[in-house]
């Protein structure tokens, strides 16, 4: 990789050393380390390997309101049906008056039940009866936000937040740093939960990089009936051009953290030979026309301290040119946006 601009006298070898170590100073990797960015979809290919090793562990999930289940009674195949549980939590059942409180209850627990009371009003002596969940609808898990496919999820058995997450097909490209959980009050606790005075719930925030890089239980918690799992999004900075090595759409993780024009450079990795950095322009939407400004922005004078290392914003498009090439117009603005979708996203690391 090199940093040189060749026809520019002035960019001697030892300013282009000084430039790097700038960069690295700036905190941010050198070509070589850049190539361990991961892009969403390497970030989705490791959800779904991650959720794929989590071994399914059968627990009795409790029976609620909307549930469908299914009664087998052996000695008296006529009374078997399917069963709707009610908004208030009950069933009714052929020849016992009373409706029959089932919300709460576990499979297990609803099959002595009604096996008691059939004893009871008389109607078999000594019954066989199964129960399961046909249709499970009480158990719901929402998962909003930056996630390829928003769902609400069935929880059936014991569930992580990376399956959930694969089931919903992983993280869009502007994706943030962060996942959130909210459990309602009556939700089990969870390590690192904050409880909200006004409605008694639960929050839950888990780092993206812990949750894929740990494999600790403590960041993929176990996921109940009533959660709601938000991906909240984040900026994505362009930076566009033959003048730069890895042209490309950088996601914002850090919130509050700017990413400088110099920052964005070296997450490209660097200036091609023939770039032309003092021609290079920053694309900002003005939010009273809604059109793309031109800003210009001196590559070299930043390197040197002579001019400010200008912040970028969400959404903002650092353009460089080569030295075969045109500075950019106002006009193309809206074509290089538009063409953001089709160049590869990173994850700053």
């Amino acid at each position: 990789m090199s940093f040189a601009v060749r026809g520019v006298s002035d960019w001697s070898g030892a300013r282009y050393v000084w430039l790097v170590v700038v960069l690295l100073v700036g905190g941010l990797q050198t070509a070589r380390g850049q190539a361990k960015l991961d892009t969403p979809q390497q970030t989705n290919v490791k959800i779904q390997e991650l959720a794929g090793l989590a071994h399914a562990r059968q627990v009795n999930t409790p029976i609620g309101s909307g549930d469908l289940l299914h009664v087998e009674i052996f000695d008296a195949p006529e009374l078997s049906r399917d069963i709707r549980v009610s908004d208030m939590g009950e069933i009714s059942y052929p020849l016992i008056p009373s409706k029959i409180a089932a919300a709460g209850m576990t499979t297990f627990e609803l099959e002595s039940k009604l096996a008691q009371l059939l004893v009871e009003n008389g109607i078999i002596s000594h019954p066989d009866v199964s129960v399961f969940v046909k249709e499970q609808n009480s158990q719901p898990v929402s998962i909003v936000g930056a996630v390829n496919h928003p769902m609400v999820y069935q929880v059936t058995r014991a569930t992580s937040l990376l399956e959930v997450m694969s089931a919903a097909g992983g993280i869009t490209d502007d994706a943030g740093s962060v996942v959130i959980v909210t459990r309602p009050p009556s939700g089990s606790p969870a390590p690192g939960a904050t409880t909200n005075p006004g409605q008694n719930e639960q929050k839950i925030t888990i780092r993206l990089k812990d949750l894929l890089e740990s494999g600790d239980s403590v960041y993929n918690i176990q996921i109940y009936g009533g959660d709601s799992i938000t991906v909240p999004r984040a900026g994505i900075v362009y930076v566009l051009g033959f003048g730069v090595v890895q042209p490309g759409g950088y996601v914002l993780q850090s919130r509050g953290e700017d990413i400088t024009v110099l920052k964005a450079i070296a997450l490209a990795h660097g200036l091609n030979t023939f770039a032309r950095p003092d021609d290079a322009v920053i694309l900002r939407t003005n939010p009273a026309t809604g059109q793309k400004d031109q800003i210009p922005v001196h590559i070299k004078k930043m390197a040197k301290h002579q001019a400010e290392d200008v912040p970028l914003v969400a959404n903002d498009v650092l353009y460089v040119p080569d030295s075969t090439g045109k500075k950019i117009l106002a006009h193309t603005g809206s074509a290089i946006v538009s063409g953001g979708s089709a160049v590869a996203f990173y994850r700053v690391p």
